[in-house]
């Protein structure tokens, strides 16, 4: 079980060989790494489930290989988007290995080892999250990392310090840990180490991360989108191909803008920025990761709060909405996405 999506295991996957798996999308959501938060967004899981499927349906028609096997109908029959009579929260997937790096602390730092990672693994999880950056809207987590010193211009190929809302000449690519209790970012030469990857693979990552991005852009621009920021997952498959796996191109996994206003999580992100639990959240990691703590959700001192109702209802149409856009279907019942958003920038006045 994941904060917003359940697996179902159908068939496991061996050292050699891939397994299969079925993705249940759930309404539930997370933000800030908490995992599930104290209220659901109605239709969100079929939404997301959709957008996913489109993309991944695109990205294999343009000979990316992804983990992907159709959507499950109501009559529990494997189908194509296209195929889909009613909204489905069920995909099928090929299913690989996750190894856990091995986590100790040493000198009350939290250490982790990757050594089970080496260019001869196969049919497994890549332990990265691959990001893409055409822009740099407000709340991007590039701003903050810059001000922190963790990150500098060099390492982003800038010539400037970047303004909120800023559009890049050409796409920053990014790079994270996955399988940590909290993604921390990395250098593509430590991502290389952790990963257990040659040059080749390295450079074939980046070429796959570019072909999502551009793929994900023309979808998105359909619903009048623009692909801001996201994110992908990549596995090795049993013959130690590169294939995209998880979900790709939904609100969850990607930053996306209408008319400058966003229609991501990002919206829900940031609700919870002007609450008092979002203070004790960043003192929390703050002192997990000065202590060596991993369970930083333990020195929380507070629970989230609610979504509020007005806003929540907002959030549900706005993922039903672009699900419908994003592949010119209208399997959801909700008003145009140019509607929501109008109605948000009226929210946001009061």
């Amino acid at each position: 079980m994941g904060s917003v999506k359940d697996l179902e295991v159908i068939k496991k996957p061996t050292r050699d060989v891939m397994g299969i798996g079925r993705f249940h999308f759930s309404d539930r959501y997370s933000v800030f790494d908490w995992g599930e938060m104290p209220d659901h967004i109605d239709g969100k899981g079929a939404a997301l489930c959709l957008m996913g499927a489109y993309c991944f349906e695109h990205l294999e028609r343009k000979g990316v290989k992804t983990h992907y096997r159709g959507l499950v109908d109501t009559n529990g029959k494997v189908v194509k988007c296209n195929e889909l009579k009613q909204p489905s929260s069920i995909m099928e997937v090929s299913l690989v290995n996750v190894y856990k790096p091995q986590t100790s602390v040493v000198n009350g730092k939290i250490v982790h080892d990757y050594s089970v990672y080496t260019p001869k693994l196969k049919n497994c999880l890549i332990p990265l999250e691959i990001i893409y950056r055409n822009g740099l809207p407000e709340g991007s987590s590039v701003f903050k990392r810059l001000q922190q010193g963790k990150i500098t211009l060099d390492d982003l190929g800038l010539d400037h310090y970047p303004k909120p809302g800023e559009q890049l000449a050409k796409p920053i690519f990014d790079v994270s840990t996955k399988l940590e209790e909290s993604d921390r970012y990395v250098t593509w030469q430590e991502a290389q180490k952790i990963a257990g990857l040659t040059d080749q693979e390295l450079a074939d990552v980046k070429a796959v991360l570019l072909k999502a991005d551009e793929t994900i852009t023309e979808v998105a621009s359909k619903a009048g989108l623009k692909n801001e920021d996201g994110k992908i997952e990549l596995a090795f498959d049993d013959k130690r191909k590169l294939m995209i796996v998880d979900v790709v191109g939904t609100l969850d996994e990607c930053r996306f803008t209408y008319d400058g206003v966003h229609v991501s999580k990002e919206v829900a992100r940031q609700f919870y920025k002007k609450t008092s639990w979002y203070t004790d959240l960043e003192q929390a990691k703050k002192a997990g990761e000065a202590k060596g703590i991993q369970d930083w959700k333990a020195l929380c001192k507070s629970q989230p709060p609610k979504l509020d109702p007005q806003l929540k209802t907002i959030i549900s149409e706005m993922y039903m909405a672009a699900a419908n856009e994003m592949t010119n279907r209208k399997l959801f019942d909700a008003p145009k996405l140019s509607e929501v958003i109008a109605k948000y920038k009226e929210y946001m006045k009061e």
